[in-house]
């Protein structure tokens, strides 16, 4: 893969399983709702709140960090194969695997959740205390 945009090319895969999983994790979500009895949307403002908050952290940070690690000649993209859009010395395509994370997580705690699944344990009947 040559040529400006090989990078940005590179995070499709990834980026293009992030949404199957997301896609997937919304609708075991609504189902899971429905099965409660709760309407589909109930905490859903509160999981866009959480994750817009952990996603800008999660970039600005990777920002700086990136930014430090490219500056300082630790890391280097050639200039080739890079889209040439650029934030401080970092290529934009870098925040893909950021932006990916921020939204697979959530999505893989949703599918991997089992706290609706368990069932509470049959209470045992007394036993009779032994007599001596």
């Amino acid at each position: 893969m040559t040529g400006p945009g090989a990078y940005a090319l590179l995070a499709l895969p990834f980026l293009a399983v992030v949404v199957v999983v997301a896609i997937v994790a919304g609708v075991v979500a609504a189902g899971r709702a429905r099965r409660r009895g709760r309407p589909a949307a109930a905490g859903r403002r509160a999981a866009v709140v959480t994750g817009l908050v952990t996603g800008i952290a999660l970039l600005v940070m990777t920002i700086v960090f990136d930014n430090v690690i490219v500056t300082l000649r630790i890391v280097a993209y050639d200039p080739a194969l890079i889209s040439g859009v650029k934030v401080g010395a970092i290529p934009v395509e870098d925040l893909a695997y950021t932006i990916g994370a921020v939204v697979l997580l959530p999505s893989l705690w949703v599918l991997f959740d089992r706290s609706g699944t368990r069932t509470a344990p049959e209470p045992q009947p007394a036993r009779p205390e032994e007599t001596r």
